[in-house]
């Protein structure tokens, strides 16, 4: 009677699943179609689509009243911006299936000496420039500054 009651439920959790893959189809077909656009200074616009490329810059036409320097920036915080709006867009549209998949028992749940199972967290990548300190810092795996930069990598202080 216990292994019916088990492949009952085995097959409850095999339809959710399946349900939950078409739902995943549904979504992932939504995503590539969300797109933002940011404005900053008034003159710059840039506009990203879901998978965080930029598909479209545009210039007011006083866009001269900027210096090089101020244009780039304005550039690159705009990007920015839009970016932050298409993953707030993303979580949303993903927020149904996390929740489904919150209630779904987990592997180690359902399967013995799966304690440790984990799957790694992604890593946030730095919003610095290239060649800037801090993110030198950052692929050193120096975050707290205290590797001194005239010692190379040979050295046996590493």
């Amino acid at each position: 009677m216990a292994n019916e009651h088990a492949k009952a439920q085995m097959a409850d959790i095999l339809e959710t699943v399946q349900i939950q893959m078409r739902a995943i189809a549904q979504v992932q077909r939504d995503r590539a179609e969300i797109i933002a656009s940011a404005t900053v200074r008034k003159r710059v616009t840039v506009t990203v689509n879901a998978d965080y490329k930029v598909i479209e810059t545009k210039f007011t036409p006083d866009i001269d009243d900027l210096t090089y320097t101020e244009i780039a920036k304005a550039v690159t915080e705009a990007a920015q911006q839009a970016s932050v709006e298409v993953a707030r867009k993303t979580q949303a549209l993903m927020a149904p299936i996390q929740r489904e998949r919150a209630r779904l028992p987990k592997i180690t749940e359902l399967v013995d000496d799966m304690d440790g199972f984990a799957i790694p967290q992604p890593v946030e990548a730095s919003l610095e420039p290239p060649n800037s300190p801090e993110r030198e810092r950052l692929s050193t795996g120096d975050e707290d500054g205290s590797r001194d930069p005239s010692r190379p990598a040979t050295d046996a202080g590493w």
